[in-house]
């Protein structure tokens, strides 16, 4: 299938050509011609499915007429779970705004940067994407106005859930018009996801997107048995003795994830930590080094397992397990993407053993181990 036989707009058509997108995804196939017919929609998808231009086109040609309102009336809020998310999708609203017939502003907010800027920035803001916590400081002090709010999507609504975010999404539900378009993004449908949808939405279309089943088949996995002590050592040895250029480390803990990013540092091997206590300076630069290769390891919490964009990541090493098998596949889904194959590292402590056979059963796939003991590496 084209884009063009989706419904949508040529000035949109145009701006899909330019940005040299060939053919829409499964969820957008799905997605756009719901969304250009104004109904709530329930997406469940993974992550690298292509929801947010799934959403972003038909929101964009929907605007067509509605943008001429009074200053600091936002017409659509999309709200995410993390900093990285938020301007990743204001970056893709702006990108096919640009050939619009009409007048249109996009914004990304959030916390972790001073609240003063975004305030005076909220002038004739059309589309607005948002952290949870933000939104509510803004709303607080007055910045924006709801009453020409049209649509609503919740993106990653699991992470979000999973972040603590209930009490705020209730809040932010509450101040918003009961007329309006809602679009509900989900990995997974979890009973708080669920619980959400019943109270979010009306009459919703579902849409369920299944991740293509070659994805972990393209992800290389090997496991190491190895004592806690080992852990540092073994990792310094794969980076080194491979050559690895670009790794991503995902460790349980903001504590861990520094400390093992300082060891890196101090074995020569060029190393930085991103996580929630971080400022958004550091979490925007690192990433963008690491993106862009000037980085060679970039160790984080499960802050980066979903949501950012990588086009092609060789290494993902698991320094210590999640609790949930699915942020495990998250994990490691950020190699072996676009039909590139990719290395998954995972460290196995004898306490983490049973946890580990739980991931691999839910994985539906087993995990070739070797035994750190075996190796030369210290």
């Amino acid at each position: 299938m084209h884009f063009e036989a989706l419904g949508l707009a040529p000035y949109l058509l145009d701006s899909i050509k330019k940005l040299d997108y060939k053919s829409p995804t499964p969820v957008q196939e799905m997605a756009i011609p719901v969304i250009l017919k104004g109904k709530d929609v329930l997406g469940l998808a993974p992550t690298g499915s292509g929801k947010t231009v799934a959403y972003a086109l038909p929101i964009l040609q929907n605007l067509q007429g509605k943008t001429k309102t009074k200053n600091r009336h936002i017409n659509v809020l999309v709200l995410v779970p993390t900093r990285e998310l938020a301007s990743q999708v204001e970056v893709v609203f702006r990108a096919f705004a640009q050939n619009l017939p009409f007048p249109l502003k996009t914004m990304a907010v959030y916390g972790g940067v001073s609240i003063n800027p975004q305030m005076i920035a909220m002038q004739h803001v059309n589309v607005l994407v948002a952290t949870p916590g933000r939104l509510l400081e803004l709303a607080e002090s007055n910045a924006m106005r709801f009453e020409d709010l049209s649509t609503l999507v919740l993106d990653e609504a699991d992470k979000m859930l999973n972040l603590g975010f209930k009490k705020e999404m209730d809040r932010i539900f509450a101040l918003l018009p009961r007329q309006r378009q809602n679009l509900l993004f989900s990995a997974t449908l979890s009973p708080e996801v669920q619980a959400v949808e019943s109270i979010l939405l009306k009459d919703p279309t579902l849409l369920q997107v299944e991740a293509p089943k070659d994805t972990v088949e393209l992800i290389k996995q090997t496991g190491y048995y190895l004592k806690a002590e080992q852990k540092g050592p073994l990792l310094r040895h794969l980076i080194e003795s491979n050559d690895w250029q670009q790794v991503l480390v995902f460790t349980s803990s903001v504590y861990q994830a520094d400390l093992v990013a300082d060891k890196l540092v101090k074995h020569n091997i060029n190393a930085k930590a991103i996580h929630s206590k971080k400022s958004q300076g550091s979490r925007s630069d690192s990433l963008a080094n690491f993106i862009a290769g000037n980085l060679r390891v970039l160790v984080a919490t499960d802050l980066l397992s979903r949501g950012i964009d990588i086009a092609f990541l060789p290494h993902v090493v698991n320094y210590e397990l999640p609790r949930s098998p699915k942020d495990f596949i998250h994990r490691i889904g950020r190699t072996g993407r676009a039909e590139n194959p990719g290395d998954a590292i995972t460290f196995v402590t004898e306490e983490d053993n049973h946890h580990f056979k739980v991931i691999q059963k839910k994985m539906k796939r087993w995990v070739d181990m070797i035994d750190a003991d075996t190796l030369d590496f210290n």
